[in-house]
């Protein structure tokens, strides 16, 4: 027997149930699902030092449990020293398993972590159903050694789902453990 992850066998067995009761799906196709988390990490420093994407794709990779590739800039802006073609960041792109597995960590091990936390803000929904969380501070994530840590840097996380409003999406993603501030 294959290994199924915890969230993806919960989404499975309550949430199409709950989403269907809450919303009255007529066919279960109909019922939203996460498609695929996107981390992304932005590094303005790396135009003077190129070792800094370097460390960025290697955190990422510890971080997602996929190998994460940099990002290369799109134009010349000569102000910031840019040139076309230039690492600025660094991206992975997680789907299937490995989507279900990073979120369940997140979840339950890395937004505890944060001080004062009070839940995820409820504001990044995009109007399409897709909803975008910056994270400040990488050293919540368990996989990164905090003695190893060069510079404290943020990352930005996108959940890209199925749903078509941005109220199918909250519920999704509350039902999948996300915990969204209180009004």
């Amino acid at each position: 027997m294959a290994y199924i992850p915890r969230l993806k066998k919960e989404y499975n067995e309550k949430i199409i149930s709950a989403l269907t009761e809450e919303f009255g799906y007529k066919n279960v196709m109909q019922v939203p699902k996460l498609q695929k988390i996107v981390l992304s990490k932005g590094v303005g420093a790396a135009v003077a030092d190129k070792k800094l994407v370097d460390h960025a794709v290697d955190e990422l990779t510890k971080i997602s449990g996929q190998k994460a590739v940099p990002t290369l800039s799109k134009k010349d802006i000569a102000s910031f020293k840019l040139r076309k073609g230039m690492p600025v960041g660094a991206r992975v792109t997680l789907r299937g398993e490995q989507m279900y597995e990073f979120l369940d960590r997140l979840v339950t091990a890395a937004l505890p972590r944060v001080r004062d936390f009070n839940g995820v803000k409820a504001k990044g929904f995009d109007g399409r159903g897709n909803y975008n969380l910056g994270i400040t501070e990488q050293i919540i994530f368990p996989e990164i050694d905090i003695d190893k840590v060069n510079n404290i840097s943020g990352m930005d996380i996108t959940f890209v789902t199925s749903a078509d409003t941005d109220k199918e999406a909250k519920s999704l993603l509350t039902e999948l453990g996300v915990p969204f501030q209180k009004n």
